[in-house]
Parts: structure tokens; sequence; C-alpha cells
């Protein structure tokens, strides 16, 4: 069966951001132009994806009415001939089928991914999580998805980390394939000590996932904090092997967590000195402002 579908996590509250994020979700904050859920919402269009669920909170209204039409908006733009903003706005609003469904409380990834269950039903689909950005010229989901087409299995993207921030993943035991960049999951551990970790493959925002992962996630028990875990639900997968048990892809291209201060920088940066537009003159402003020691 194809992946046609894709779920975006975005209930969190972004207390990393505050006081920015106090009455705007921390997906909205721009990455130059685009509010970062734009990006990952076009991540999931190009790799086929066209049905995407939201899983959101209270406060996240901006959510829906970005990718929704604005019909007033849309009037100025066309009144004053503006056809390449009208064309931006547009493009949002057409990306993919939006739905959305509520998180009632504050349970936690698992419990997020949980109530997208009803709108799957019983077939493979992908997560996305709101707050982190691939380069746009990585190809990272459909690789997974190709995976998965290849051998059923959910599938997590995983990527090397430094040991001392083995702490902040979910991390993976694994056993190498054939298959290059491919690997076997055998047992996850969430945030870990330096000390306990198996290794340093630490579980990043996107996941092929069978259906098979909500009845793990209906059997797994809250942890600290009350939250249902996703890693629990996929240890689960990986040590009984059902619904093909869990596979890897390791990841080894550019990818920004803008619901950390420095990433969102990072790719703010990035994405600006990449752009045909902004790049060469933001390229040439940035050499400046370096070789001032940042005193511009």
């Amino acid at each position: 069966m194809p992946i046609v579908k894709a779920v975006i996590p975005a209930a969190g509250l972004g207390t990393r951001f505050l006081p920015a994020t106090k009455a705007m979700p921390k997906e909205m904050l721009p990455v130059v132009d685009k509010p970062a859920i734009q990006y990952v919402v076009e991540e999931a269009v190009g790799a086929g994806l066209t049905d995407v669920l939201m899983i959101t909170g209270r406060n996240k209204n901006a959510l829906e009415n970005h990718f929704d039409r604005n019909t007033e908006l849309e009037s100025v733009l066309e009144r004053k001939g503006d056809d390449r903003r009208l064309r931006e706005v547009h493009q949002s609003t057409h990306l993919a089928n939006m739905h959305y469904v509520r998180q009632r409380d504050p349970m936690g990834l698992g419990h997020a991914v949980l109530r997208a269950n009803m709108h799957v039903g019983w077939e493979p689909f992908a997560v996305l999580l709101g707050d982190d950005i691939i380069d746009e010229r990585e190809d990272l989901l459909r690789r997974m998805i190709e995976v998965h087409d290849k051998q059923p299995a959910s599938i997590v993207a995983l990527q090397e980390v430094d040991p001392s921030q083995v702490h902040l993943y979910g991390i993976a035991t694994v056993e190498h394939t054939e298959d290059e960049g491919v690997v076997r999951v055998t047992d996850l551990v969430e945030k870990p000590s330096a000390d306990d970790a198996p290794s340093n493959l630490a579980i990043i925002g996107r996941y092929v996932l069978q259906p098979e992962i909500f009845d793990a996630l209906e059997k797994t028990t809250p942890g600290s904090g009350g939250e249902i875990q996703l890693t629990d639900a996929l240890k689960d997968l990986a040590t009984s092997g059902a619904g093909g048990g869990v596979m890897g892809v390791v990841f080894k291209g550019l990818r920004y967590d803008t619901g950390d201060r420095l990433d969102y920088l990072k790719a703010i940066v990035r994405v600006a000195s990449n752009r045909e537009d902004l790049g060469p003159e933001f390229r040439s402003w940035l050499h400046e402002f370096i070789g001032s020691e940042g005193r511009l």
C-alpha cells in the first residue's frame, strides 16, 4: 500500500522561545519569509504525501489559519496587481489536504501520534516533527519511504550525535545490513546518560510507521511527567518484531531543530544564504560582519 498520509505533531508549548511564543505557536516562527511549519509540510508533499494531519493544541489557531485561505488579503493583492505575493499566499493554501486534531492534554509525543489513529486507519504513515527542518536539498523522507517499500517495517531516521548530547535523544542499538546507510534497530532507550548509551545514533524527527505502532502505544505506560513516549512504543516493536520490527536510515545531511535558539539562527542563515534572490547580497554582508568581529 503506498504511503500517502503524514502526521505532524505541533502541540508543544515552545517554552524555549519565550516570550516570543507566549501568544504565537513556535512552529510559526519565520525562517526568512516562511514559517518553520511550512518547510515541514513542503517536505511531506515533496515526498508524495498529500494527506497531512496536524496534531495541535490550545493557542495553535495560527497554524490552521496559515494553511487556509485569507480572502481579504488575496483581494488586496489582486487589486494591487501584486502577482508574486499572491502566488506565495496561494502556495501555502494549496500545498496539501490539511486536517487537524487537538491534543487536549500535553501527554507526550506518543500520545500525539496515538491521536492520529482514527484518521490514519490501518495503513503505514509518516510522522514529521513540526520543529525539525531537513534541508530542502536532502531526500531523507523519500529514502525512508523507499526502504519501507522494499522491506515493510517501521523506519526511524538516525543521526550520529556527540556523546555529550545523547541524554537529549532516544538512542538506538543497531545491526548493520547489506544496504548502505540502513540498519536494523534491535533496541531503543530514551535519553540515556553518556555512560549508559548503547551508541551515539539518535532518533531525529522523521518516522515512517507501521499501523502496529498504535497497538504498541495503547500498551505503553506513561513515564516521567505522565507522558507517553513514542520511543517506548518503538522499542516494543523492535524487540517483538511486530509489524516487521524497526529499521533505521542513517542521515548525514543538514537538519535544524527550530525549537532550539541556536539551531533556529543557523537555519535562517543557511536558508537565506542559499536563496537565489537573497543569497549573493546576504553572503557578502555576512563576510563583512564576520570580518568586523560582529560589530557592524
